[in-house]
């Protein structure tokens, strides 16, 4: 693995070794190193040591080559790979490297599936207002299952009908984190929000009619939300609302881990 060749990793390998430097010392130095300059992309290796999870592959607006050439490179990790907005062309190129391919078309999600991620026992439960809400929904879903969330879905529970949600309440108090995904006037966090004690991640969509403004309407009334402990991500990013939900979990799990 080429990443692991790098000078400097060897200096502190070896002060490690000669007991010069702590561990926990050494991990500060390694979070700054290192990465691979293609010239179109510099590839974040060490993302996940700071981070927790790996540099993720946004294909939207990227030139084919380089999403090919950036995922050869990130191959030699050994690391799971995750591509989001990708198209089934992107796919079809990336077939031609690897076969461990998995494509999710309604979301436009692509992973390259090198090892299994340990699952959490905290839950992200994911709802949306309506049926055309669940290709940014399932974005939310996908990203944090990729990254070891377990995830619950609840689709097709808007205000238009609310009875839907309400019989529902006990999937809602038991999820540590819930997604709540809408289009329209965008209501379906502020009632969420009321129900529950845990945070609440609001995804607004671009669903609605005219006078939506492409989203910009539910994206407004989530951030005029009366119900407290809401966040709001942009519209239509599945993917931010799911990451958010999982680096919440990911607390969640580490201070259960703590207390037994």
């Amino acid at each position: 693995m080429k990443i692991l060749k790098e000078k400097n990793i060897e200096s502190i390998l070896e002060q490690i070794k000669a007991g010069n430097l702590p561990v926990s010392e050494a991990m500060e130095q390694l979070k700054d190193l290192p990465f691979k300059e293609l010239g179109y992309a510099k590839i974040d290796h060490h993302r996940e040591i700071r981070n927790g999870y790996p540099e993720v592959i946004l294909c939207e607006g990227k030139e084919l080559e380089h999403i090919v050439g950036i995922v050869e490179h990130m191959l030699e990790t050994g690391n799971n790979i995750f591509l989001t907005r990708a198209s089934r062309e992107v796919y079809e190129a990336l077939e031609k490297i690897t076969s461990d391919l998995e494509y999710h078309p309604i979301p436009r999600i692509i992973v390259v599936k090198k090892r299994e991620v340990e699952k959490t026992e905290s839950v992200i439960l994911v709802a949306t207002g309506g049926t055309a809400d669940i290709k940014v929904a399932e974005e939310a879903a996908l990203t944090a299952e990729i990254l070891g969330n377990t995830v619950e879905r609840l689709y097709d529970v808007g205000v238009a009908g609310i009875h839907r949600l309400l019989k529902n309440t006990d999937k809602l108090q038991q999820a540590n984190v819930i997604i709540a995904v809408a289009g329209m006037e965008g209501a379906l966090p502020s009632v969420i929000g009321g129900l529950v004690d845990k945070p609440v991640i609001a995804v607004p969509t671009s669903v609605g009619y005219g006078a939506n403004f492409q989203g910009l309407s539910a994206l407004l009334t989530m951030l005029n939300s009366c119900a407290s402990g809401i966040g709001v991500v942009n519209i239509d990013n599945g993917f931010g609302g799911g990451y958010l939900a999982g680096t919440i979990n990911r607390q969640i799990e580490k201070a259960r881990r703590a207390e037994s």
